[in-house]
Order: C-alpha cells, then sequence, then structure tokens
C-alpha cells in the first residue's frame, strides 16, 4: 500500500467537521457506506433523522461536473422523478474542504429490484423513459460524452502503461483491445442515436425499491450519451431471455418516450467498453489503499486469464448479428 493518499486524511472528526460547518449539529455517529471511489458516511445529527455525507475522489471530476451532475438530480426531482438530490443549504449543493468536494443527501433505504420481474422491469422501464425525457432536455458542457471506441483505448492505455498485468499477457491484451477498437468503430454507429444526459451506471445496486417506490441513485457517473447505455445494464441471460427483458421493459418505456431500438447494435459495443473500462478502472486506483484491500487478486493470472477470456468472448460477440426484436 502506497501512502499520504488523500483519503488517509479523511478521517472521522474531518468528516463531522465538514458537515458541522455547515450549520449542523453531529451526535458522533459516523459509519462508512459501500463505496470505493467516493468516500460515503452516515452521519449521525441531533434531533433529525440522519444523513448521508458523499466526498468526492480529489482530481476526479472538476467543480463544473459534479455541479452538473447536482443540476441534473435537481432536474430530475423537479420533474417528480424518484431520485435523490443533494441538500441544499442557502441555495448551495456543493461545498469544499480542501482537497475534498463534498455534499449531504437525505438517507433513503431500500431493497434491491428482482430484475427477473416483469413488474419491476416494466417500472423501470417506464422511470427510464421519464428521466431520459428530462434528460433530452439539456446537454452536459463538463461532463463525459460516450465514445466507444476512444473509451476503450483510453482504458487500454491505462492498463498497458501501468505494471499490474503480468508480463506474459501483455501481448494478447494489446491484440485483443486493437480488435475491439476496430469492431466498435464499426458497430457503433452514434449518428444513430440522440444523445441525453444519461445515468450512465444503472446497475442493480443503483436502484432502490422502498414503500413500492423505485428510487434511482449514484449519480456520479452520469454522462452524455445513447439511450441504450442505461437499458443495456438491465438485461442478463441468454440471448432470448434478454430480448424477452428488452419487451418488457420496452412496454413500460413506450408510455412516455419511443423505445430506441434503432440502437439496439449498441449493446455489445457498450458493453465491451463497461468490461474494458472496470479493469483500467481498478488499475488507476491501485495507489488508494482501499483497492488492494478489497481487490487483492488484480495483480494475480487468475484475473487477467478470465479478463482476456471475456475480451474473447466481446470479440466473438461483436462479430456475430446484433439482438433484434419483433416488429409489431
Amino acid at each position: 500500500m502506497s501512502a499520504g493518499h488523500p483519503y488517509e486524511s479523511l478521517t472521522q472528526e474531518r468528516v463531522m467537521d465538514a458537515v458541522e460547518q455547515l450549520g449542523y449539529v453531529c451526535d458522533a455517529r459516523v459509519f462508512p457506506l459501500n463505496s470505493y471511489e467516493n468516500r460515503v458516511y452516515q452521519i449521525g445529527i441531533e434531533d433529525i433523522q440522519p444523513i448521508i455525507g458523499k466526498f468526492y475522489r480529489p482530481g476526479r471530476w472538476s467543480e463544473a461536473a459534479i455541479q452538473e451532475e447536482h443540476d441534473f438530480l435537481s432536474d430530475l426531482t423537479a420533474a417528480d422523478l424518484p431520485v435523490v438530490a443533494p441538500l441544499a443549504i442557502e441555495n448551495k449543493t456543493l461545498f469544499f474542504n480542501d482537497p475534498f468536494y463534498f455534499a449531504l443527501f437525505p438517507r433513503r433505504g431500500g431493497h434491491a429490484p428482482e430484475l427477473s420481474s416483469d413488474d419491476d422491469l416494466e417500472l423501470i422501464g417506464r422511470w427510464l423513459a421519464r428521466l431520459h425525457q428530462c434528460g433530452a432536455e439539456k446537454s452536459f458542457a463538463h461532463r463525459p460524452t460516450i465514445k466507444p471506441a476512444a473509451d476503450i483505448a483510453a482504458a487500454a492505455e491505462i492498463i498497458l502503461s501501468g505494471s499490474i498485468i503480468p508480463e506474459d499477457y501483455r501481448s494478447n491484451y494489446q491484440a485483443l483491445t486493437q480488435d475491439l477498437i476496430r469492431l466498435s468503430e464499426q458497430r457503433y454507429q452514434g449518428n444513430a442515436a440522440q444523445y441525453l444526459r444519461l445515468h450512465g451506471d444503472l446497475h442493480t445496486g443503483n436502484l432502490l425499491l422502498r414503500d413500492e417506490t423505485l428510487y434511482m441513485v449514484d449519480f456520479d457517473d452520469c454522462v452524455q450519451g445513447p439511450a441504450m447505455q442505461d437499458i443495456w445494464m438491465l438485461l442478463s441471460g441468454r440471448e432470448e431471455e434478454q430480448r424477452q427483458q428488452l419487451l418488457v421493459i420496452k412496454e413500460g418505456y413506450e408510455m412516455f418516450r419511443p423505445f430506441p431500438a434503432q440502437e439496439l447494435p449498441m449493446i455489445e459495443v457498450l458493453r465491451t467498453r463497461r468490461i474494458v473500462h472496470h479493469a483500467a478502472w481498478l488499475c488507476s486506483r491501485w495507489d488508494d489503499p482501499a483497492f488492494p484491500a478489497a481487490f487483492p487478486w488484480l495483480d494475480g493470472h487468475r484475473f487477467w486469464s478470465d479478463h482476456i477470456l471475456h475480451l474473447r468472448e466481446q470479440v466473438a460477440a461483436l462479430h456475430e448479428d446484433p439482438i433484434e426484436l419483433p416488429y409489431f
């Protein structure tokens, strides 16, 4: 582990000091929540419900980019969508305690929805359509835009420029990622999509059901991109199962917005982008002591053997015909 990472200075006392500078009185109950990219805490406050404090990773996002995340959440809240927006204090939602930008959120509990349930999938489809409807009204100026081939190339460069990948896997990895970049350029047709403000990372861990309300949480990776980015991550199983899931999502989605069927060929490209990006993300965070502790297998042969197998599967998937839905 390397010493001197900024998060090593983020003690419980410092978290409480930052929150109390905004007018709250902490009751000394500060519990870290499961988060690696940022640091997130449940913070006890005297006489009221606990709140959630999110301390953004220094150097990852600019102040303007984080503010765009908050503004997007504000827009979604105004559209009566079930998201968890940051608390405003004197009309501000983003604060600074050197070197950390931080924000406070109301606490929301719940459980992950059952994506095997058609009722839950249809509900998600309805909320997604409304999210995308709101997302189409403005554009991000300071957050990333999805560009799969370029994103894969940048992620591969992070891995190849580091020392975590074993030497005997480097040549295979480099050849595979070059193939994936080429195939992604051929398959991905950005001009077939309307680019919107998106959640960007809509897996089940970022969906919470509470009292029959489905909350969409953690917009830390919100991006500009095609609607399919928020749809494909809800899919699982074999192609026929995924086709059925898409039909159910489509049924809910089309209550508010036309389903983007023209973006279906993008699914495997977007999946490839995520696989490569996830490995690069782990490598780029290795100086954070939390990462070697949580992911000790990253610098071992087993992980990279499996990762290269996944990349080969994506090469094959990108050679196959894209998934299609029946025409009605």
